[in-house]
């Protein structure tokens, strides 16, 4: 089994130690790589081989209180594995901590990636193709292309939209339409509207004014159920 430090192959990784682990004979038989770098970036094997690790009870124990806390109703014991020894799965924290600030944060009610959108924007990366495969530019790993564009739907459609320019027939089409939305996204040209500029300042909260709908793990993340996070408690 192979591992690249992408946040979705570290959840993966602990999904399957935690359902291997019900099966000791299979878990004899387990070993896995664990990678420093994007597999994507890879242009072939070869003869590269990082070291493989055996499976033990260590990790079994570590991935089964990361995929616990993950799907709890509330982030609050993914948060408490931060002070906890993670070493077993050496790349598992750094995911952690990603993951964690993609709660809307307790200052702009906006995750990493939203406000990583709007800082781009507004520094004048105005053509999607930036924000959604320039991986360098982007900076946050969580989220795949077209996760990029519901989180960027949310911004420029709402109430109060931070984000402008974006094609209207998005508000429309279905998100299994992946060509039409491909086109409507390349359409798009961007700019941040004032209350934009003023959730990138930090001087507005982006939930106060618009509707909050989407899963976190096993968290669902609403108006009334807002989990924040605050860059004290994720500090290393």
């Amino acid at each position: 089994m192979w591992f690249d430090i992408q946040p979705d192959a570290q959840l993966k990784l602990v999904w399957l130690l935690d359902y291997f682990r019900s099966y000791p004979e299979t878990v004899a038989k387990l070993r896995f790589r664990l990678v420093d770098l994007a597999m994507i970036e890879l242009h072939g094997f070869g003869k590269w081989r990082p070291p493989a690790v055996d499976v033990t009870e260590k990790e079994l124990e570590v991935a089964a209180a990361a995929w616990r806390a993950y799907r709890a109703p509330t982030p609050e014991a993914c948060f408490d594995l931060l002070g906890k020894d993670l070493s077993a799965l050496p790349l598992l924290k750094p995911v952690l901590v990603d993951l964690l600030e993609e709660l809307p944060s307790s200052s702009t009610g906006l995750g990493a990636s939203e406000m990583r959108m709007l800082e781009l924007i507004g520094r004048g990366y105005s053509l999607t193709n930036a924000l959604f495969h320039l991986y360098q530019l982007r900076q946050t790993r969580i989220f795949g292309q077209w996760e990029y564009g519901y989180l960027l739907d949310g911004l420029a459609f709402g109430p109060k939209p931070a984000v402008t320019g974006l094609d209207e027939e998005l508000r429309t089409l279905h998100r299994e339409n992946l060509r039409g939305r491909h086109g409507a996204y390349l359409r798009s040209e961007l700019s941040l509207t004032e209350f934009g500029k003023a959730v990138l300042a930090h001087k507005a909260d982006f939930s106060q004014h618009n509707p909050i709908d989407r899963w976190w793990g096993g968290t669902h993340l609403t108006n009334d159920n807002l989990w924040r996070w605050n860059p004290a408690l994720i500090a290393p």
